[in-house]
């Protein structure tokens, strides 16, 4: 039996402790800098339950205590970064990462805690674990390719700064969505790029196009050569959505929405619709990475969370292959339930 799950029947007060201890310290940092009423509220606790563990956490020198609130000193970081895979076995996300890398065919898999369609908080998470995988992937020099989105924006917001300038290049991996600049690939490209300490190019071709306008501007040389390097790239990350939800985003024409939803399309990525089967059923006029590029570039990463992203992450992992998949616990249990896996573990 593991040690950890004999430690845990020992003594259980120990383990309920650590875990609202590690809550505490990830929370702050989500959120850092924060005072400590707004922290109670975030955490759903009262500011008098908090002070003992805030207090302990700073004289053991894991916070900084400032005019503006808390935030995480470095020794606090790390004890985060340590105490991440023994809170995953016990919370049961390690087994929810090996039931998921198992059914979905992805090698890695990250799941965080929460949901976030209940609690926007959990994206923020969702957004520093991708940063960390990203980081781990990335062996300068090399090229990354970036989708836009809600999900990319928040792993260019949590993604740490680096101190060092590095033979990195970041591009967007497709026109823009037409929507908030914050939202463009070109604009989360460029914020990843200088978290990075790397370079990016911009790439200004709207992603709604006519099946003319979209050869036309295939043969224009800039294109041509900013799209060839976007296809060659060493790193993808992108976000999974649901299928009628960017339809809308993107201002597709109804007929096209009604025949979305006559072939039951459920997963949007890349421009491509698919089905639950994660088959093809509609692909939209763009200029920049295809979905027949995917297997000669070295690593594809996923980023979704919400339970309602459930069916879409699981369509498009049957649509193309992933080498790591970042989520979080409502989207991972709803996989499991509509995949027919039990879990052998009962969180609390």
């Amino acid at each position: 039996m593991d040690s950890l799950v004999v430690g845990q029947r020992l003594v259980p007060e120990l383990t309920d402790k650590l875990r609202a201890r590690y809550r505490v310290l990830q929370r702050i940092f989500l959120h850092q800098p924060i005072g400590r009423r707004s922290l109670a509220t975030v955490l759903g606790t009262t500011e008098r339950i908090l002070r003992a563990d805030v207090d302990l956490l700073k004289q053991q020198g894991l916070l900084d205590v400032g005019p503006i609130g808390m935030s995480l000193t470095e020794a606090g970081v790390a004890v985060i970064a340590e105490l991440d895979g023994v809170i995953r076995c016990l919370d049961g996300r390690q087994e929810l990462e090996r039931m998921l890398s198992s059914s979905l065919g992805i090698d890695r898999v990250i799941v965080v805690p929460g949901d976030s369609q209940d609690d926007e908080v959990v994206m923020r998470d969702i957004g520093y674990g991708a940063g960390r995988v990203l980081s781990e992937y990335i062996k300068p020099p090399c090229t990354v390719a970036v989708t836009g989105g809600s999900s990319m924006a928040m792993v260019a917001d949590m993604l740490p700064k680096s101190t060092q300038h590095l033979a990195i290049e970041v591009l967007p991996a497709r026109g823009g969505l037409g929507e908030r600049v914050e939202l463009l690939a070109n604009t989360i490209a460029s914020q990843i790029a200088f978290k990075l300490g790397g370079t990016y190019r911009m790439f200004h071709v709207p992603e709604l196009l006519s099946r003319t306008t979209a050869e036309r501007l295939s043969m224009e040389p800039m294109i041509q050569e900013i799209a060839s390097r976007i296809r060659s790239a060493d790193i993808v990350i992108h976000g999974i959505g649901d299928a009628l939800t960017m339809a809308r985003r993107r201002r597709l024409d109804d007929q096209t929405i009604t025949g979305l939803r006559q072939q039951q399309a459920v997963a949007e990525a890349f421009g491509y619709y698919f089905d639950a089967q994660g088959q093809i059923v509609h692909v939209m006029n763009t200029v920049g990475l295809h979905l027949e590029d995917l297997p000669h570039i070295g690593t594809v990463i996923g980023v979704a969370g919400g339970r309602a992203k459930a069916s879409a992450i699981t369509a498009a992992s049957r649509a193309y292959k992933m080498d790591a998949l970042i989520t979080d616990e409502g989207a991972a249990r709803e996989i499991v339930h509509s995949e027919g896996m039990i879990s052998t573990w009962q969180p609390k």
